[in-house]
């Protein structure tokens, strides 16, 4: 079976760096490595290794995503962690949107991870009645809504994502992904650097306050004024690399 053509912008990195520390970059759901280029190059400037995988079903077209679920999208995860942990043992794990729910998630089975940085992280579960409704919408025959991507307040800026919305795979993000995790956070230890959009149009702010109210290690948390959710390639680009490259220096000392 032939590799999906994956849309230009849309590769994965793996970069072998000259120092004795690593970060591994998960972008969110429906997105693909493009929306946290900049971060990942950064890393790599700055001479560390680096890892941004592409999750299975995202970069290519939406018809690739409906048949991937939480498994295969933390499966991609933890074989990218290992690529990165083959090189050094001193790790920082950053993500974006689902790719914080990911962040977390390796952070849990990788509890020696030297430090988190988050941006609008998919941290709390949708409501009950919002899950169910979704479901309803899945019985109905329903399989794709319409996009969550693309949400930038910068109008220069757009993000390269999927137009609609996999239904069945976003269920799988809740139920399979979010919803184990959401009550485990005190077990993170490792300090966390946590950016949260005041208007964010996909995940509400208050996942983020949850995570900064119950996790277990000391928490930097940085409002962002300017930004919506795609953070990583809005107002507050250039910032957000600055200050995770100033992060992962302290908490790697490398």
């Amino acid at each position: 079976m032939s590799e999906p053509m994956i849309l230009p912008g849309c590769e994965p990195l793996s970069h072998d760096g000259s120092r004795n520390a690593g970060v591994l970059v998960i972008h969110g759901f429906t997105g693909n490595p493009s929306s946290l280029r900049a971060q990942a190059d950064s890393f790599a400037e700055l001479g560390y290794h680096v890892e941004l995988p592409r999750l299975p079903g995202h970069g290519t077209t939406i018809d690739d995503m409906l048949a991937t679920n939480w498994a295969d999208w933390s499966g991609e995860v933890e074989a990218a962690y290992q690529r990165l942990a083959a090189r050094t043992a001193n790790i920082v794990v950053m993500g974006l949107s689902m790719g914080g729910t990911l962040t977390l998630w390796a952070a849990l089975q990788h509890p020696d991870v030297a430090g988190l940085v988050l941006v609008n992280p998919a941290a709390a579960n949708q409501a009950d009645d919002a899950r169910a409704m979704i479901q309803e919408m899945v019985e109905d025959g329903m399989a794709v809504a319409p996009g969550i991507g693309s949400d930038i307040a910068d109008p220069d800026a757009t993000e390269i994502a999927y137009e609609g919305t996999p239904l069945v795979p976003l269920l799988s993000l809740y139920n399979d992904g979010i919803a184990p995790i959401t009550d485990r956070y005190g077990d993170l230890a490792m300090p966390i650097l946590l950016y949260t959009s005041k208007n964010d149009h996909v995940v509400p702010p208050a996942a983020s306050d949850h995570l900064a109210a119950t996790a277990g290690g000391a928490v930097d948390h940085v409002l962002l004024e300017r930004s919506f959710h795609v953070a990583t390639q809005d107002y507050d680009a250039a910032d957000i690399t600055a200050g995770a490259a100033a992060f992962v220096a302290r908490v790697t000392g490398a």
